[in-house]
C-alpha cells in the first residue's frame, strides 16, 4: 500500500488530527513513564475539582499537564528513533537520549513547582 497524500483542507486536516489521537494513544498505552504522568494528571485534575481551584490555577495546572506529557513524547521519539538509527548502545546516542531525558525533567520541576504554588495552600 502506497502513502498518498491529502491535499485537500478539511479531510487532510481531519486525517492529522486522527493521526495525532492514535499517537496520544499509542503514548499513553506503551510507554510507562507516560502511564504514571498521565495518572498523575487524572490525579491532578480529581484535585483541582475537589479543592475547587481558580480558573487561572486551572490555566496553569492544564499547561503544567500538557507541558510535561508532550515533552515526554517528544523525548520517546527521540529515543525510539535513535534506538532504530543504532540498535546496540553507542556513547553518542546516549547522549543524545540524556539530554532529552534532560528536557522531561525539566518539565517535570516546572509542573511540580506549580502543583506546590496551587495545592500546598490548600493544606496550610
Amino acid at each position: 500500500m502506497e502513502f498518498e497524500k491529502d491535499n485537500t483542507f478539511f479531510t487532510g486536516r481531519f486525517k492529522s488530527v486522527g493521526f495525532a489521537v492514535k499517537g496520544a494513544i499509542k503514548l499513553i498505552t506503551t510507554e510507562h513513564s507516560v502511564m504514571v504522568q498521565f495518572s498523575l494528571a487524572v490525579l491532578l485534575v480529581i484535585a483541582g475539582f475537589y479543592f475547587k481551584i481558580t480558573a487561572t490555577e486551572w490555566m496553569f495546572q492544564t499547561l503544567a499537564i500538557g507541558f510535561v506529557l508532550a515533552i515526554e513524547g517528544l523525548n520517546t521519539a527521540v529515543e525510539k528513533i535513535a534506538d532504530f538509527i543504532h540498535p546496540n548502545y553507542h556513547e553518542r546516542i546516549g547522549f543524545i537520549k540524556d539530554i532529552a531525558a534532560g528536557a522531561v525533567f525539566f518539565a517535570a520541576l516546572t509542573a511540580i513547582t506549580i502543583g506546590l504554588i496551587i495545592y500546598v495552600p490548600k493544606f496550610l
